[in-house]
């Protein structure tokens, strides 16, 4: 009975994943996700298996979710124009899919509109060099802040040293003290005994 439920159950969420993405508009292989505002924080996370073609133009996208396109095996073309690309770490992967494309001059307007270097630049000539030396910016701030307090960490632990050989030392001559006054008071017993 329990296969029965799982296999009526499965039979139901199948046909949702051949549905159309909210707020796409889909008709036959082809997806329209064109001037929906789409960001990259609410571009659908999956599209029709059989999108052959994929309109995402005209939206506020500064880069691609890694791994976006990897499910639609039969995905010929990609319309990407007219979106705020952000050409720093995050464009990797659009990058990436774009240099594995047949004809790279389809996406010719898809270009970087920051940062300053590199904008008006096509995605899908870019380097991987130019992309990674915009992303190490923020890496160099990270390690500076990093080594900072690595230092900070290092001083409290001289500090630290410090006090305890203070301590030790001042420990060390109270004992002393101590022992004197213990062997004094011992002899001072002795002699009152005798």
């Amino acid at each position: 009975m329990n296969f029965l439920w799982l296999f009526f159950l499965l039979g139901f969420l199948s046909p949702a994943t051949a549905t159309c993405p909210t707020p796409c508009v889909c008709a036959s292989d082809i997806t329209d996700c064109s001037n929906k505002d789409l960001t990259v924080n609410n571009i659908p996370a999956t599209f029709r298996p059989s999108t052959t073609t994929l309109h995402l133009s005209y939206n506020e996208l500064t880069s691609i979710p890694n791994g976006l396109f990897d499910q639609l095996k039969d995905l010929q073309r990609v319309h990407l124009e007219g979106n705020p690309w952000e050409c720093d770490c995050h464009i990797l992967y659009l990058r990436s899919w774009l240099q594995w494309q047949q004809n790279r001059s389809l996406y010719r307007n898809v270009v970087c509109i920051s940062p300053a270097h590199l904008q008006g630049r096509i995605i899908s000539y870019l380097t991987e060099d130019e992309i990674v030396a915009t992303c190490q910016s923020w890496y160099c701030g990270v390690a500076f802040i990093v080594q900072i307090c690595l230092f900070i960490f290092i001083l409290l632990q001289a500090v630290l040293l410090l006090l305890v050989v203070f301590f030790l030392r001042r420990f060390y001559r109270l004992a002393k003290e101590g022992k004197g006054t213990y062997d004094d008071l011992y002899e001072n017993v002795d002699v009152a005994n005798d």
